[in-house]
């Protein structure tokens, strides 16, 4: 028998002591349900089906001169992603479409579309595709959220189609946010139960109004052999995959706000206190033309205290290129404060501290 979710159990029982209240109309866990139903009613046109073919190479040996020489293989893969504008562009994870040769997608009522890559950043593990339909072709974009506004604790629904099964729905609750797990170079993940497996991926993860709060990229299992969901899945938020899909869009590449520091994580053993210490700053950056300087110590940024480099990285990362960030610095031991207007990340080894 298929497992329930811890989460899905919890509101269960909310819902039978609820019942057991004559006070109470008993119609509370059928409208509880036709909430999660109107929510997938109304996003999934905008989920797709991503089907790839790829050509890998296995290695064999000659048996009778000692050389080793490649076989091409045609591999199958098969994942998820969300139509983000009534133009055909889909938001899906990198690795779905990573190394694809050919890409098709199937939409909602059955429909097929080869697919083209617009682009892709392995740092966030997004890709963006679109889909390859005669002009005017008008496809159903789901609406966006907001992630930030997302609170632990609520409801969460995953789609996308685990295991070949298309349009699977699974319920969960929000379990966390800002997850940094180990995975990626940048992580901001929103952690939730709901069911995630293989195939799942570049699904979207919407709130019970159907709109989306995440893209499903990733899950913990039970061990290396396991494939299986144990109740831990991760999303990326819909505001930073959003941001990265227009960048995509726009120029085939991720602008990604830059400062000009490099900085070090405190000694937690030696103080639970905020502060991150800017150990360099580059030359030529907006840091070093507001005034920044090594040794500083960023309390906050944009008000919001930071413990560890990573919270600056994401605080940061939630501004478009040429937005301000605002910096609560200890210089000294006396406060300063700082808005610097970002620029777009060069390539790091172009720049010089």
């Amino acid at each position: 028998m298929k497992k329930i979710s811890i989460s899905l159990m919890a509101a269960l029982a909310v819902l039978a002591a609820a019942l057991e209240s004559p006070a109470v109309s008993a119609n509370v866990a059928r409208e509880l349900g036709n909430a999660f139903a109107d929510a997938v009613e109304r996003v999934m046109p905008s989920v797709v089906v991503i089907r790839t073919e790829a050509t890998v190479y296995r290695a064999e040996r000659d048996m009778y001169f000692g050389g080793v020489y490649g076989i091409p293989q045609r591999l199958a893969g098969q994942g998820s992603g969300v139509i983000v504008s009534k133009d055909g562009y889909i938001l899906t994870s990198n690795h779905v479409i990573e190394n694809a040769e050919k890409i098709e997608v199937v939409l909602y009522d059955g429909t097929k579309y080869a697919a083209k890559r617009i682009g892709d950043d392995p740092m966030t593990d997004l890709a963006v595709l679109r889909i390859l339909a005669p002009t005017g072709t008008l496809f159903t974009a789901v609406e966006s959220g907001d992630s930030d506004k997302v609170r632990v604790g609520e409801f969460a629904i995953a789609i996308g189609s685990p295991f070949s099964l298309n349009s699977s729905v699974t319920v969960g609750i929000v379990s966390q946010k800002g997850r940094n797990v180990g995975l990626l170079p940048y992580e901001d993940f929103i952690q939730t139960d709901a069911s995630i497996n293989p195939g799942n991926s570049g699904g979207p993860l919407v709130d019970v109004d159907g709109r989306m709060v995440g893209i499903n990229s990733i899950i913990q299992t039970g061990g290396p052999l396991s494939q299986g969901n144990i109740g831990i899945g991760f999303a990326v938020p819909v505001n930073l995959a959003m941001r990265v899909a227009e960048s995509l869009i726009r120029s085939g590449r991720v602008d990604r706000p830059w400062l000009g520091m490099n900085l070090a994580s405190p000694d937690k053993e030696a103080s639970s206190e905020p502060g991150v210490l800017v150990a360099a700053v580059f030359g030529n950056t907006p840091a070093s033309r507001c005034g920044v300087a090594a040794g500083d110590v960023i309390m906050k940024v944009d008000g919001h205290p930071v413990f560890e480099t990573f919270d600056v990285q994401r605080l940061v990362f939630r501004h478009r290129t040429g937005e301000p960030v605002k910096l609560d610095v200890l210089r000294n031991g006396a406060p300063v404060v700082f808005e610097i207007i970002s620029e777009r990340m060069p390539e790091l080894n172009r720049a010089a501290p």
